[in-house]
C-alpha cells in the first residue's frame, strides 16, 4: 500500500480522540457563564460569550443541528431501541439521544474514510475484510459502548440490592417509614441503586404514582432481582403484610440467589481454563520439559 495512503489513514484516526474530545468534553466553563449571571455587575457579553468553551459555542449547536436531521430520517424503532439503551446505561443526561446519533454518524463518516484508503490500495480481497470490518467497527462502536456500560451498571445492581434491602430493613425496623428509608440510603449510598431510589423518591414527589414510580425504574434498570423485590413489595401492600418482614425475606432470597450464582460462575471456570490450557500453557510445558531430551536424541544418533 502506498505510504501516503497509509499516512493519510494514521492521520485520520489520530483525529478521532481530538474530535471525541470536542463532542464529548464537560461544559466546564459553563459554570464560569453561570458565576457571570449571578454577579450583580454588569457583564460585557462578548466577554461572556467568550468564557463558554468551543464545544458550547461552536461544535454543541452544529452537532444538535445535524442529529435532529438524522433523528427525523431514523426508523422509529431504531430510535426507541437506541433510547432504551441510553436509559439502561444511565446516560440520559450527559449522553442524550442526539449527542449518541451525532457520534454514529461521526464515526460512520470517518469509518467510510478509513475504508476508501483502504480500497485504494487495491481491491484485493484482504482490503476488501479490513474495509468491512472497519465499516462495523465504527459504525456500531457507539452501541458497543453502551450494551457495555448497560450491563456493567445492571450488574452493579444486581450485586448491591441485598446490601441495600438489608440497610433500607433496619431503617424500617428502627422506626422510619419506607420512603424515609429508601430517602436514607439514596444519601448515604453509592452506586447506580442509590441514584434509581433517589429518581424514584423524586418522582413521587413530583406527583407521580408510587406504581407508575416503580415501573419506571423498572424499565430504567432491567434487572430480574429488582423487578422480583418490586412486585413482592406490591403484594405485601395488597395483602396487608407487614413490611419489615417482607423486605428481611427478600433480603436472605437475594442473598441465597447471589451465592448460587457465584458458585455456578466457579463451577464454570474449569471450562473457561480448558482452551487457554491446551493453546498456551501445555506446549511450553512440552517445549521446557521434553526439549533437552530432544536435542539429547539428536545429538545421539
Amino acid at each position: 500500500m502506498d505510504p501516503v495512503l497509509i499516512g493519510g489513514a494514521a492521520l485520520v484516526a489520530c483525529s478521532l480522540p481530538v474530535g471525541w474530545f470536542a463532542v464529548a468534553s464537560a461544559k466546564g466553563n459553563g459554570r464560569e457563564a453561570s458565576r457571570h449571571l449571578k454577579s450583580k455587575t454588569a457583564v460585557d457579553l462578548h466577554e461572556l460569550l467568550l468564557t463558554r468553551s468551543a464545544e458550547e459555542r461552536v461544535v454543541g449547536p452544529v452537532v444538535q443541528t445535524l442529529a435532529r436531521r438524522v433523528r427525523r430520517l431514523t426508523p422509529k424503532g431504531f430510535m426507541s431501541s437506541l433510547e432504551r439503551r441510553v436509559g439502561l446505561a444511565g446516560l440520559p443526561a450527559s449522553w442524550p439521544i442526539e449527542r449518541v446519533l451525532a457520534a454514529k454518524l461521526i464515526l460512520g463518516f470517518v469509518s467510510v474514510v478509513l475504508a476508501l484508503l483502504v480500497l485504494s490500495g487495491g481491491t484485493t480481497r484482504t482490503n476488501l475484510g479490513l474495509a468491512g470490518v472497519v465499516l462495523i467497527v465504527g459504525y456500531q462502536f457507539p452501541d458497543l459502548m453502551l450494551t457495555r456500560r448497560a450491563d456493567a451498571r445492571q450488574g452493579e445492581i444486581q450485586r448491591t440490592l441485598a446490601d441495600a434491602i438489608d440497610q433500607v430493613t433496619i431503617s424500617v425496623e428502627a422506626g422510619l417509614g419506607f420512603d424515609a428509608a429508601l430517602s436514607r440510603y439514596a444519601e448515604t449510598g453509592t452506586g447506580p441503586l442509590a441514584e434509581e431510589f433517589a429518581h424514584l423518591l423524586q418522582d413521587v414527589q413530583l406527583g407521580t404514582g408510587r406504581r407508575a414510580a416503580f415501573e419506571a425504574m423498572l424499565q430504567r434498570t432491567d434487572v430480574d432481582d429488582l423487578r422480583r423485590f418490586v412486585a413482592a413489595l406490591r403484594q405485601a401492600g395488597e395483602h396487608g403484610i407487614p413490611l419489615a418482614k417482607v423486605l428481611r425475606t427478600q433480603a436472605e432470597e437475594l442473598r441465597e440467589q447471589r451465592r448460587q450464582r457465584a458458585e455456578a460462575k466457579a463451577a464454570a471456570i474449569p471450562v473457561k481454563v480448558i482452551f487457554p490450557m491446551i493453546v498456551c500453557i501445555l506446549p511450553t510445558l512440552f517445549i521446557v520439559v521434553l526439549g533437552p531430551a530432544v536435542f539429547r536424541i539428536a545429538d545421539t544418533f
